[in-house]
């Protein structure tokens, strides 16, 4: 069986080639704790602390400002309940969209059984989020507000820059979980106006089991774990210098591909698009048409099932039917019901991302693989 074609690096990336030989000597010749005072500690410190200085340079923040987690999961975790510890003796009102990855959902849903109080703001056709209904849904006790930079299903941006200017005046924080779109957009958190925002290692080529959040200097938050004073007391444990040290690369080489790589993701995006929709009469896009990752490219084949599509395709294309982390059933997307589309829509839909490593050739090949692949299922089911 051949190896397909893969066209989901908004599930995961490959481990860029420098930054697993960068995290190589760290697994054994540089192996120090970073707390020990010894020649083996002071290189593993200060591998964490170059590594600090990279991520904090791909947004734009200060180095002291940049907290290592073990996933975007743990860094969104941390991002809300550890602003609901420093805040919750006066303010226990929170506010997110309804297309919110679970990593932020859950945890806003655990606020809620705690006794805070939870508004839900929805999102329209596009999977876009009303700065103004943002602004309707704050109260005096509001203490967050955490909206997604850009969805992981449909790829569309949302309008976080204008949503922090007109809730400022408020005194509210504003955390966004950034995890798609590092390495695929420039991402600056001055420019964006947020307190807190969340990095995923495994999505700009580093490894799965890193991540970070950019706390703004003065943002109140407390720990949710619970041990010694690394990671500015905010997050206790023993650095996992290797995969710290792959991080920093992987920032760095993001850092240098922008703003090309924007570029080169859309024009590939965009000719499996064309493609597409040249072959397949009535395929429909979902998502914002322009306000969107450059990368992601979520589409509804009409008159079949996706899953069916995938699986007819398996050996050639390699996709999703959305989030990697909740799409092993035929039940229909939770972001697809929140823009408001029909069960034959959603039923059709295929999540398709490209990446870094990307050729025309293979956009071509998988484009002729997919339309084949609708092609005998139109026939089949005739």
């Amino acid at each position: 069986m051949s190896i397909p074609i893969y066209l989901d690096y908004n599930a995961t990336t490959p481990v860029d080639l420098d930054v697993a030989d960068a995290i190589q000597p760290f697994l054994d010749r540089h192996f120090g704790n970073p707390s020990s005072s010894h020649a083996y500690g002071i290189t593993a410190r200060q591998a964490v602390a170059d590594a600090r200085s990279s991520v904090a340079a791909l947004i734009h923040a200060h180095a002291e400002e940049i907290v290592f987690t073990g996933s975007a999961t743990e860094a969104n975790n941390l991002a809300l309940l550890g602003v609901a510890r420093a805040l919750g003796h006066t303010k226990r009102h929170i506010v997110i969209s309804a297309i919110e990855h679970p990593a932020v959902m859950q945890p806003a849903l655990y606020l809620r059984e705690m006794g805070w109080d939870l508004t839900i703001v929805p999102v329209n056709g596009y999977g876009r989020v009303d700065p103004l209904a943002v602004v309707a849904a704050l109260r005096p006790d509001t203490a967050l507000v955490s909206i997604m930079h850009a969805n992981n299903e449909v790829g569309t941006i949302q309008p976080i820059a204008e949503i922090a200017r007109l809730i400022k005046p408020a005194g509210v924080l504003l955390h966004t979980d950034a995890a798609q779109s590092a390495g695929k957009v420039e991402l600056d958190v001055d420019a964006l106006g947020v307190d807190l925002l969340t990095l995923a290692g495994h999505k700009f080529y580093a490894t799965k089991g890193v991540g970070a959040l950019y706390v703004r200097t003065g943002t109140p938050i407390k720990p949710i774990l619970f041990g010694a004073d690394q990671e500015h007391r905010l997050r206790p444990g023993t650095e996992n210098v290797p995969l710290l040290v792959g991080l920093g690369v992987a920032a760095k080489l993001a850092r240098e591909h922008l703003p090309a790589a924007t570029e080169k993701l859309r024009m590939l995006r965009d000719a499996l698009h064309e493609r597409l929709a040249t072959a397949v009469p009535g395929i429909v896009l979902n998502g914002h048409p322009t306000e969107r990752l450059p990368n992601t490219l979520h589409v509804s084949f009409p008159g079949i099932s996706g899953r069916d599509l995938l699986t007819r395709v398996a050996g050639e294309v390699a996709a999703s039917l959305g989030s990697a982390c909740h799409s092993d059933t035929d039940a229909v997307s939770g972001v697809l019901a929140e823009m408001g589309c029909e069960a034959d829509r959603a039923r059709g839909a295929v999540r398709f991302s490209v990446g870094r490593m990307t050729t025309p050739e293979e956009i071509e090949i998988a484009a002729n693989a997919l339309s084949e692949g609708m092609v005998d299922l139109l026939v089949k089911r005739d």
